[in-house]
């Protein structure tokens, strides 16, 4: 029985290995995550910033196209402001063309705004293609980092499996049977120590009687309060 007792031990031990390399895994899938969510980011405030340029740009033209257009409609004016016959036409083409530069200054004043709001669009675009780059970099070198990581951890999670399998072949049926009930019930943890008659599955005490019978390894002992599977773990200050 003492055999058996420390067999299901071991396979409890291993269970508790896989169990942390699975989660440490799964921490491993949300670190790619993380990564891929930053490299997002980047893409997006790139994204924004293309828009936000290719926007000034296109009013720049747009307004240098209506500056031309004007141009050619104050040329035109004044080419025919020398066939007028009345002042009052005469007046009121000389308006048009004053409007119209009026008009084209304003839009030339903008222009040279929006030039001066392109350079910086196009200098803070830069920086950022340049920082992403460079995190770009940093992301795939981190990932390679985590990906070789999780390869060992993978390697290690199957040799557990393996280690498992052979070992649990040498646990009696009845004895396999219980474990595995209890390993249900108890949240995937069958077996657990008891140290200085505290169960260490529940941190609830064990009966006294209880306890001194546990240290004689003749027999499988359950916590009466999480129904697990207890084993005694002598600690240096005991006999």
């Amino acid at each position: 029985m003492r055999e058996q007792i420390e067999i299901l031990i071991k396979l409890q031990n291993i269970e508790t290995e896989i169990g942390n390399t699975k989660v440490f895994l799964n921490s491993l899938s949300e670190k790619f995550k993380t990564l891929d969510a930053r490299r997002n980011d980047f893409d997006q405030l790139i994204a924004e910033e293309t828009s936000r340029l290719e926007k000034l740009k296109r009013k720049y033209r747009e307004c240098e196209s209506e500056v031309q257009i004007n141009l050619a409609k104050i040329k035109k004016s004044q080419e025919k402001s020398g066939s007028i016959k009345t002042n009052k036409d005469y007046q009121a083409a000389l308006k048009e063309i004053e409007e119209l530069k009026k008009k084209n200054s304003q839009l030339q004043d903008g222009m040279v705004e929006d030039l001066d709001r392109i350079e910086k669009s196009e200098k803070s675009l830069a920086e950022k293609k340049a920082e992403f780059l460079r995190v770009t970099r940093q992301i795939t070198d981190e990932k390679e980092a985590i990906q070789l990581e999780a390869d060992q951890k993978k390697e290690t999670l199957d040799r557990f499996d393996k280690d498992w399998t052979a070992i649990s072949k040498t646990v009696r049926p009845d004895m396999m049977k219980k474990f595995l009930m209890v390993k249900g019930k108890g949240g995937g943890i069958a077996v657990v120590a008891v140290k200085e008659a505290v169960c260490q599955g529940c941190n609830m005490n064990i009966p006294p009687q209880l306890y001194n019978e546990l240290q004689r390894l003749d027999s499988l002992k359950f916590c009466p309060h999480c129904q697990r599977l207890i084993y005694w773990e002598k600690r240096e200050n005991e006999e």
